[in-house]
């Protein structure tokens, strides 16, 4: 299992802290703003070459990569712990780095990497969720290893691979619980929708409203003319019986 240490020295250079006005000159030389701390020493700010810290973020093991880092009279190994990029470009702005002790423990997040062809998709016709891509462990730095596989090549419809299920030595304690599920093989989600009317049927349905509207206007006219027509015949009997 391949593990997050990388031999290749850091060069970085010693700056005083400053506004955002010395940050942009820097990086118009072709550097960027960092700050150095832990184990117990003082914080220093730096700046170092963007190119080798976006190899190292770029790397297998990402930013738990684990270097040599030379600061005028402070080497030693470091890590990036957290960094800012630009959102458009996405060229790095600044980065923080940790001084790593070797024999002192770390709590780190690993990616898990699916490993093999699921049964349950390839014959049962399921498919094969990953529900957790990272899980967290505590190890010292020379064993952390750049990801975990997660072995599928055996899971049945309805059968989930969980933390505990991935392989690791007595050298790795998983903070993440045990029993929290990485991927399953689930069923096809179907998606039921209502078939649209068409044809005479969907003509019909639109006409319905306004057949029974111009049915019932048509009788009220009809009504309306008959009790004209009423009134009329009464009008000229009463005319008749005064003659």
């Amino acid at each position: 299992m391949a593990t997050a240490t990388e031999q290749k020295n850091i060069e970085a250079k010693p700056r005083k802290g400053g506004n955002k006005n010395d940050a942009r000159r820097l990086r118009k030389d072709g550097l960027i703003p960092a700050v150095l701390y832990g184990a117990g020493l003082e914080s220093l700010t730096i700046s170092v070459d963007p190119k080798q810290m976006k190899r190292v973020l770029a790397s297998e093991a990402g930013h738990n990569t684990i270097f040599d880092l030379s600061a005028g009279g402070d080497s030693g190994k470091a890590m990036i712990v957290d960094w800012q990029a630009d959102p458009i470009k996405g060229s790095l702005l600044h980065v923080d780095l940790k001084r790593i002790a070797m024999n002192v423990k770390l709590v780190v997040s690993v990616p898990v990497h699916l490993k093999g062809e699921a049964p349950g998709v390839k014959v049962q016709g399921g498919i094969l969720e990953q529900m957790m891509r990272e899980v967290e462990i505590e190890c010292l730095p020379a064993d952390i290893p750049s990801h975990l596989d997660g072995d599928v090549s055996q899971m049945m419809f309805g059968q989930t691979l969980r933390v505990s299920d991935l392989p690791h030595s007595d050298k790795i304690r998983f903070i993440t619980d045990d029993n929290q599920a990485i991927a399953h093989v689930t069923a096809v989600k179907e998606v039921v929708e209502a078939a649209p009317v068409e044809g005479a049927e969907a003509e019909a349905a639109s006409a319905e409203p306004e057949v029974i509207k111009k049915g019932k206007q048509e009788a009220e006219g009809e009504a309306a003319e008959g009790g004209e027509k009423s009134e009329k015949s009464e009008k000229a009997e009463k005319a008749e019986k005064k003659k």
